[in-house]
């Protein structure tokens, strides 16, 4: 039987080519990185690329994106009596064990990789993604079409303003999920409509 590799264990493709982009955003800047730089550096195929991403953009919302498509898929079949517990729940799981990565790394060096307006919209279309999801979920339950469009606003704004006072406060130093329950509670304190 031959002996299993010492040290630190070969990190996926996936990982060498997050790693390759975040390395080449922050050296040459976001719009000067190509998929092919990217491939090179990590030493992968193109192909190999396209198996994981669908663009240079995707290397850094990977993470958060399946965690979304997992909070849809969820708030989708939640039956639950009481939807707006059911949401709190859904969303507050959305941050449990995410680990800081290539998305974390790039909201905290922005700047120096060029991505600041690229990140401006690749939020907006996450906290779009989660606004339609808990809205129809609370219509579901009863609540108001005005109401449920504003609430799932709110708790889209909410996910995406804990990712980034995550990562900006330094991503491992606290869990997001402590970050992601402080910025649902701000959710919860919106007064009720009348």
């Amino acid at each position: 039987m031959a002996d299993a590799p010492i040290g630190r264990p070969r990190a996926s493709s996936r990982e060498v080519l997050a790693e390759a982009a975040c390395e080449l955003f922050l050296e040459r800047g976001y719009d000067a990185t190509s998929v092919a730089d990217i491939t090179s550096r990590a030493g992968v195929s193109r192909s190999s690329f396209f198996n994981y991403f669908s663009s240079k953009g995707d290397v850094l919302w990977s993470g958060l994106d399946e965690r979304i498509t997992r909070l849809a898929a969820q708030l989708g079949d939640d039956e639950g009596a009481d939807a707006a517990a059911s949401v709190r729940s859904l969303v507050l799981s959305a941050g449990d064990d995410l680990a800081p990565d290539s998305l974390a790394l790039a909201i905290a060096q922005a700047d120096a990789m060029g991505i600041v307006d690229e990140l401006r919209r690749e939020a907006a279309l996450r906290r779009a993604r989660i606004a339609a999801s808990v809205a129809e979920r609370l219509r579901r339950g009863g609540a108001a079409p005005l109401r449920s469009e504003v609430l799932g606003a709110a708790y889209g704004g909410a996910v995406l303003a804990a990712v980034e006072r995550w990562a900006l406060d330094g991503p491992g130093r606290a869990p997001l999920a402590g970050v992601l329950a402080r910025a649902v509670d701000e959710v919860a304190a919106l007064p009720a409509a009348g």
